[in-house]
């Protein structure tokens, strides 16, 4: 039976606003002097998600998100000095809750599942305070613990993060889900544990600036549930819940 479930945080509970897409990037950049140009921002994220991928795995380590916006700030058609510093002063801003919007459908299924006796856990690869991020969308309550990847150390997909979270909770791999954005670090992190995993797909060809290309449809494999919005999540959790009952016969 589910008793728990874990949730991504960035592009699956918050969005960035105007800060961190292309014209924010822009003023970033302006300070320094390095003209860019915000049209080509879309491209430059894509371009860059390699640098993530080749992180997977890997102990939390800043340089890895500076080396990645300053990848970005050059495709955007930066250079000179200044290009790391301002990556460096990003990446430093990517902390602050003021800078991001929950989705509409948050409040609304955590609540669901919350009073459904479910316990409900973060892990993110952030170094965002999480307990900062749950006061001020207004959380509290809500959550049973929070584990980020600069806390614990190592970074999802790594097996460690999600063993610690589950021990946070007093679950076993079987009895919990992962919730997440991207295939490689959410779903495919948690299922190499033993965890199941849903991945949440809001808008074809979305792009996000941490995880690059939201996956399709079509990218899907193994049966892993795929989602439009977290209203979905209850009923398929409760359905999950059918399935291993049935499995158990």
């Amino acid at each position: 039976m589910i008793r728990a479930v874990y949730f991504d945080v960035d592009f699956t509970l918050i969005y960035p606003g105007p800060t961190f897409q292309g014209e924010g990037y822009q003023r970033f950049c302006a300070k320094y002097g390095i003209e860019v140009d915000p049209a080509a921002f879309g491209r430059a994220v894509a371009s860059a998600s390699s640098i993530l991928d080749r992180a997977q795995d890997h102990f939390y380590d800043p340089q890895i998100f500076v080396d990645y916006t300053s990848h970005i700030i050059k495709q955007m058609g930066g250079h000179g000095p200044g290009v790391t510093i301002c990556a460096r002063e990003i990446y430093e801003e990517w902390a602050a809750c003021q800078h991001f919007s929950l989705y509409d459908d948050v409040p609304d299924v955590l609540r669901t599942l919350h009073a459904a006796g479910l316990r409900l856990g973060l892990i993110s690869n952030t170094h965002r305070s999480l307990a900062a991020f749950q006061n001020h969308f207004e959380l509290e309550g809500l959550i049973s613990a929070a584990l980020s990847s600069s806390e614990h150390g190592y970074m999802k997909p790594h097996p460690s993060i999600f063993e610690a979270a589950l021990r946070l909770l007093d679950v076993a791999p079987e009895e919990a889900v992962m919730v997440g954005d991207s295939l490689r670090q959410d779903v495919d992190g948690a299922r190499r544990i033993g965890m199941r995993g849903v991945l949440v797909r809001r808008s074809a060809g979305m792009s996000n600036s941490r995880s690059g290309p939201v996956p399709t449809l079509e990218s899907a494999r193994d049966g892993v549930p795929v989602i439009a919005s977290l209203t979905e999540l209850p009923p398929l959790i409760l359905s999950l819940d059918k399935t291993e009952v049935r499995s158990e016969k």
